[in-house]
């Protein structure tokens, strides 16, 4: 067991704290990290090998950060760096990493490469805790604690050998130690490839063979003919005609075979790493002592081009614009250019209600006194509000981005969902608080769904018949009477609720409806219209009872839609000269309300858990 002196230690990255440069490290981000050796580097500049001070090792410390304990070379800039840590001029550390995954500027994974020594760090926890510098004479001078990392065998940079943090110097007491072992199954360092090699199968033996044969057979391929016949060796007793097929075990060999090239030390570094399989012949794999993975990964990965994802073509767009992912907006055009548009913004409407029995015609007898017609006279007034998209782009990006016209395309994005957040406001509402700031309110653009019954006809299916779809279909048919708008209704529901009546069957197992069409003459409606934003949509009455909305029956000639002039839907950009950006804005400022009695007929489930079209009770509710 050999052990080394830490120079000093500290955390080379916390967690959770926003660095200069805007990126917050999370927890766990180079937890892999735990245990590798990287290189110790003086300000980041790793252009100067002077410029590398020593190596540090990394440890993972959860809900912390990553911790590093770092040991100076002997180099001149390493030696002078050593006084300004000791005497604490130099306290600040810091990560250099690559493979970074990134959100919203919040890091959760990548790979450190090297940690430097910095006269201030991008991440304020990021400093050297304790310090421990040895002098010429070979002692210590301790500054506060003192750490020893003890290791067996030679210690490489990918933290592959048994790794022993001793926080107290002291050697002896494993419960002050912290252990990085090696992940891999053959940490033993007193197992030889030998040992690896003959716990295999045949066949697996015989793989083996096929991969370092090849590796020889390349080498062989650059050498000349003299060289070729120098070289030869035969492996077995056969004569001449029979070849120079291999039938023994390689280990058997050992010390017997005659080499084929020349081999420096610095072909295999002293730790056993295979460093150029390309120059070694059979023997040496197995002779020298080569790390067994190494040398299958690098035989492996000698042959054809390397790299070979380089020359393959790059990826063609199938379009110039990049495709919008978003809802089913069909049923949007219907409400847009359904409804009633008229110059004016304050809409009302007035009523007089005839429809009592103290406003019928009476019938006279000589001698009595005539009485008066009495009816009540109803107004409603709505007035405006505006209903705006905001967007910004940066103009560098808009000058590099040459493959399409990048303003057009989020122009028309703009559009698309203004005009969704209209046609979803005159149907079932925006959806959002009433304490939103962002809410539309229903005040001003009043929902088909959620109006006053006067306007808007509520026909409810109790619980006992919520998940029967005939019921359903029948209530259809007995709510269409209610209806006094004008025409012919369209009738606008869920897909999954339209799937239902589809399915609907008769007592022999039949489709009720074999088309949509046979389906549109008995709802009397002139169209279907399928909203996706209808299912799972619930409501609460007066009394506190939830309602599934299944469908709205409505002809939208009785929706009106008021802006004055100016307020219909206009566009605009600007430019902000101090943040270099293009900004642009779209907006309307409308009304809009039911203006007829009973215009709308709203068919509704009393909301159970199995509401086959309503939908779960867990889902979205009209506020």
């Amino acid at each position: 067991m050999k052990s080394t002196h830490v120079d000093f230690s500290g955390f080379v990255t916390k967690n959770d704290i926003k660095c200069t440069d805007g990126r917050t490290i999370k927890n766990g981000a180079f937890k892999h990290c735990d245990g590798m050796c990287v290189p110790l580097v003086w300000q980041h500049c790793q252009n100067d090998p002077e410029n590398i001070l020593g190596k540090i090792y990394l440890e993972h410390r959860d809900g912390e950060g990553v911790y590093g304990y770092g040991i100076f070379n002997n180099g001149r800039k390493a030696t002078a760096t050593k006084e300004l840590v000791l005497h604490g001029d130099i306290d600040s550390m810091s990560i250099h990493a690559n493979k970074l995954v990134e959100r919203n500027g919040e890091v959760y994974h990548g790979d450190i490469i090297e940690v430097s020594l910095v006269t201030r760090g991008a991440n304020a926890g990021a400093k050297i805790e304790h310090v421990s510098i040895s002098h010429g004479d070979g002692t210590y001078t301790e500054v506060d604690d003192e750490a020893v990392i003890h290791y067996a065998g030679d210690i490489d940079n990918h933290g592959e050998e048994n790794l022993t943090l001793d926080l107290y110097g002291d050697g002896e007491d494993p419960s002050h130690q912290l252990t990085h072992e090696d992940s891999d199954d053959d940490a033993d360092e007193d197992e030889t490839i030998e040992d690896i090699f003959n716990t295999l199968t045949d066949k697996q033996k015989q793989a083996v063979y096929a991969i370092i044969g090849a590796a020889v057979a390349d080498s062989e391929d650059n050498k000349t003919t003299s060289e070729k016949k120098e070289d030869k060796v035969k492996h077995s007793d056969a004569d001449d005609e029979g070849g120079n097929e291999m039938r023994t075990n390689a280990f058997e060999n050992q010390g017997r075979v005659k080499n084929s090239g020349e081999l420096t030390h610095a072909d295999i570094v002293a730790n056993g790493t295979y460093a150029d399989v390309a120059k070694a012949t059979f023997d040496e794999v197995f002779n020298r002592n080569i790390k067994f993975r190494d040398a299958l990964r690098h035989a492996a990965t000698q042959y054809g081009i390397e790299n070979i994802e380089i020359l393959f073509p790059d990826a063609k767009s199938l379009s110039n614009t990049p495709e919008l992912v978003k809802r089913r907006t069909e049923w949007v055009t219907v409400v847009m250019g359904g409804t009633r548009h008229v110059p004016f913004s304050r809409i009302k409407s007035v009523f007089a209600d005839i429809t009592a029995d103290e406003a019928k015609a009476r019938g006279y007898i000589k001698g009595n006194q005539k009485i008066e017609e009495i009816f009540p006279v109803m107004t409603r007034t709505t007035t405006p509000q505006t209903i705006y998209k905001k967007q910004k782009l940066d103009r560098d990006d808009i000058l590099d981005i040459t493959d399409f016209d990048v303003v057009a395309w989020l122009r028309a994005e703009m559009r698309i969902m203004l005009e969704e957040e209209i046609a979803r406001a005159i149907l079932i509402g925006d959806g959002r608080l009433v304490t939103s700031p962002d809410k539309i309110s229903e005040t001003n653009v009043r929902p088909i769904w959620t109006d006053d019954a006067f306007y808007s006809y509520k026909h409810q299916i109790p619980a006992a018949k919520s998940g029967d779809v005939v019921y359903l279909a029948d209530s259809f048919v007995r709510a269409r009477p209610k209806y006094e708008g004008r025409g012919v209704p369209t009738a606008f529901m869920s897909p999954e609720t339209l799937t239902d009546l589809l399915l609907t069957r008769d007592n022999n197992g039949n489709r009720v409806y074999k088309t949509e069409q046979e389906l549109k003459d008995a709802l009397r409606v002139s169209a279907i219209v399928e909203v996706p934003l209808f299912y799972g949509l619930t409501r609460a009455d007066d009394k506190g009872k939830k309602w599934a909305l299944n469908a709205i029956i409505v002809n939208l000639s009785d929706y009106t839609v008021g802006a004055d002039k100016g307020g219909e839907i206009s566009s605009f950009n600007d430019f902000d000269i101090d943040y270099n950006q293009e900004k642009y804005l779209i907006e309307t400022r409308i009304s809009g309300a039911l203006t007829g009695y009973h215009s709308a007929v709203v068919i509704e489930t009393e909301a159970t858990t199995s509401s086959p079209a309503g939908g779960s009770p867990s889902a979205q509710s009209a506020k």
